[in-house]
């Protein structure tokens, strides 16, 4: 079968309910230039049920598009429009797996604790799902993420809101001084090409914990560990702290990406808060199947019909310090499940709130942010000492960070399930070669976490040549956000330099550790001027996040294209943080109030890479268009509204539509499609009213798609598509 020209991704949540709305237009328009838009499925009701066909029905059973998709980004002809998916923490993998089983769909549970053979490789499977399964596969190449122009003059022209800081701010960050994944790590680049393993060597022998480990010659190989007794220390004094202090105490990880490290560490902090009643319940509520790690909302349920367990879990509660909260009208806490609290998210609208956060008393107040591990909290760290002393960022003056992400071939994957491991007790990791050669070398104790990542350097040359041509384009400010003082980054030094040297443009970049780049960022833009900050993965999603969120109020308006590493394209869309909020919304009271002008951005860049590398003329003007249709959504205010009775998602597709059309009516590169397109120009603008009107009869009222994780089509499709004007003038 032909590959469609452009793939256009099936994911979750509220970017999936658009697609329904949007896909059909994207078609229509995009026939006008022979151009076929397919769809390729990597939601994760679709990744599980690619998982185990053997347990379905000839009916039920679908195509593991994810690998298809795996191997077609490796290809030149590779052109994706990726919407953001879920990563899926284990809670969201239960949920989905419970809904699809109540479909009819016979998949297994997720085995917690699995204990036969059976159960053992149920979980392998699943686990292979879990966390961020599906960018790895994607992401053949290195990231350039920035604001689109007219996303930016938007923003300048009309600043959103932000939170007054204040010097006297009790807002910090609280992150461990030593023992951490940051001050254990060490690093290597191996000089030839190594196969390897990791080992726990104990007083009992030695244990493989992943063997037929692989990586070419020039791969920077990191290994590192956290102590849980430092961490249980480090977390026992913040709470402490915070409760001396008067504030609300609050943690903030990705225990989405970190999918094996850090719903461990947030299980350490569930007990730290609620430490004394594990002390003296600690057994009673193991027998309950209490797991720190699932959060104290599933903690609660299982043990809420313990009188005794509650009443000691409320007179801890009382004396600890008041929390930052998810949900304060429902008694959703920062713990309560593991995957709420997204500290790429979450940091920054704390910071843009001008270091406030909602406490259990539905009020604003300073918080600690605890950010265990020190790698990357001196950004966030940093950012707010910044703030307190010159105040909040002004939108309308702000100039911009873009950003150049160190991603391809797995870069930097920190949270990489098969290479973390919780230790199972007292030893020494070793991660030895082939040839017996010791690469990385640990003494951990039993609870300890330990991981190893790696960069390979064909990405890491990539990325280098990416930073050169994209300062020689803008002749922005760049720098390297590099700390010598960390094992992995000082091996990623000796790349950079030699690199710049070659080009003859070392004296255009700046090498700085994290909290000092984040300084000098903030420096710059707060003049009006702009820079691009080319960091390693991690950063790449935190940043990317950061500044947009600051500069633009919100990250899922970011033109982020990856530059495939085999020639083709990768368009991605923006986050999808916010997305679960949007879903139940639409449920509850039939708006949606997602924004879809990630998607816009990303569809002209895929326009106009397609009319380059396939000499699709039509396609430039497609693209041209796109970029006309956005601006004018943006101009005219047609972006949806967070409650009902405003536009919604649907609304700014039809206005999106409609300039759209006009445009392309209005070009006069291409007579052909400008004919084309005049008459539904017209029939668009003369539907207006009947439109509109149609459109807003869906307000107000509960909305069936058939699904959280696996909407019905035919149902999804009345949703979304509500308008039979405007499905007659698209169809």
């Amino acid at each position: 079968m032909t590959t469609p020209d452009i793939i256009y991704t099936k994911v979750d949540e509220a970017p999936e309910l658009a697609s329904a709305s949007l896909l059909p237009i994207i078609q229509r328009f995009a026939k006008a230039a022979d151009i076929t838009v397919g769809t390729k499925d990597i939601s994760l009701a679709g990744r599980i049920l690619a998982t185990f066909p053997e347990n379905l029905t000839d009916d039920q059973r679908i195509s593991d598009d994810l690998a298809a998709l795996g191997e077609l980004v490796k290809t030149a002809s590779a052109n994706v429009v990726k919407l953001p998916n879920i990563s899926a923490s284990v809670p969201q993998l239960v949920a989905a797996i419970t809904e699809l089983q109540g479909k009819g769909f016979n998949i297994p549970n997720y085995p917690e604790t699995p204990e036969t053979d059976a159960e053992k490789e149920i979980r392998a499977r699943y686990d292979g799902i879990k966390g961020s399964a599906v960018n790895p596969v994607l992401r053949e190449g290195n990231s350039d993420r920035r604001a689109a122009t007219a996303v930016k003059n938007y923003a300048q022209n009309n600043p959103h809101r932000m939170g007054a800081w204040s010097a006297d701010s009790k807002t910090r960050v609280a992150s461990m001084s030593g023992g951490d994944f940051f001050s254990n790590e060490t690093s290597v680049t191996l000089a030839e090409d190594t196969t390897a393993k990791i080992v726990l060597e104990t007083a009992n022998g030695e244990t493989v914990l992943k063997d037929g480990l692989s990586y070419p010659a020039g791969t920077v190989l990191d290994a590192t560990y956290m102590s849980a007794s430092a961490l249980d220390a480090f977390l026992a004094d913040e709470i402490e702290k915070t409760k001396a202090e008067g504030i609300l105490f609050s943690l903030h990880m990705k225990a989405t990406m970190m999918k094996v490290s850090d719903p461990i560490i947030f299980g350490h902090a569930v007990r730290a808060f609620l430490a004394p009643v594990f002390e003296a319940h600690g057994d009673k509520m193991a027998e309950l199947g209490v797991n720190p790690n699932q959060g104290l909302g599933d903690l609660l349920a299982r043990v809420k019909d313990d009188a005794e367990n509650m009443a000691a879990i409320d007179a801890c509660m009382a004396e600890r310090p008041p929390m930052y909260m998810v949900d304060s009208d429902k008694g959703i806490t920062n713990l309560h499940v593991s995957s709420d609290v997204i500290i790429d998210a979450s940091m920054p609208a704390l910071i843009r709130a001008g270091g406030k956060g909602w406490g259990p008393d539905g009020q604003e107040d300073d918080a600690v942010c605890v950010i265990p591990d020190n790698s990357y909290a001196p950004v966030y760290d940093e950012s707010i000492a910044f703030f307190k002393e010159n105040g909040a960022l002004d939108p309308a003056t702000a100039g911009t960070v873009q950003n150049l992400g160190l991603m391809a071939q797995k870069a930097e994957e920190y949270g990489s399930h098969p290479t973390t491991f919780e230790i199972a007790e007292a030893g020494t990791v070793k991660m030895i070669a082939s040839d017996g050669t010791v690469l990385h070398s640990h003494d951990v104790q039993a609870g300890d976490i330990w991981r190893s990542a790696s960069a390979r350097k064909a990405p890491i040359e990539d990325w280098v040549a990416l930073a050169i041509a994209r300062q020689k384009a803008t002749g922005f400010r760049s720098i390297f956000w590099l700390d010598a003082n960390r094992a992995h980054d000082a091996q990623l030094i000796q790349y950079v330099k030699p690199l710049l040297e070659a080009a003859g443009v070392a004296d255009k970049f700046e090498i700085m550790a994290p909290r000092e780049a984040t300084r000098a960022s903030l420096e710059t833009i707060t003049k009006g001027e702009n820079t691009i900050a080319i960091t390693g993965n991690v950063l790449r999603d935190y940043l990317t996040d950061l500044f947009p969120i600051l500069e633009l109020a919100t990250s899922a308006k970011m033109l982020s294209i990856v530059k495939l590493m085999q020639g083709g394209g990768l368009f991605e869309t923006g986050a999808g943080g916010s997305a679960p909020k949007h879903v139940q919304q639409l449920h509850s009271e039939g708006h949606l109030r997602w924004d879809s002008l990630g998607e816009f951005c990303a569809l002209g860049e895929s326009f106009n890479f397609l009319a380059d590398a396939k000499g699709n003329a039509k396609a430039r003007v497609l693209g041209d268009a796109v970029d006309a249709a956005t601006q004018g959504i943006l101009d005219d205010n047609r972006s949806p509204g967070r409650k009902v009775g405003q536009p919604d998602n649907r609304d700014s597709h039809y206005w999106f539509a409609r300039y759209w059309a006009e445009a392309l009516a209005a070009q006069t590169t291409d007579a052909e499609m400008a004919a084309e397109f005049a008459p539904i120009a017209k029939a668009l603008a003369e539907g207006e009213a009947a439109i509109i009107a149609e459109l807003d009869a869906t307000e107000g009222s509960e909305a069936d798609t058939g699904g959280y994780y696996l909407n019905d089509p035919v149902k999804l499709a009345a949703v979304m598509r509500p308008s039979a004007t405007l499905n007659a003038i698209i169809d």
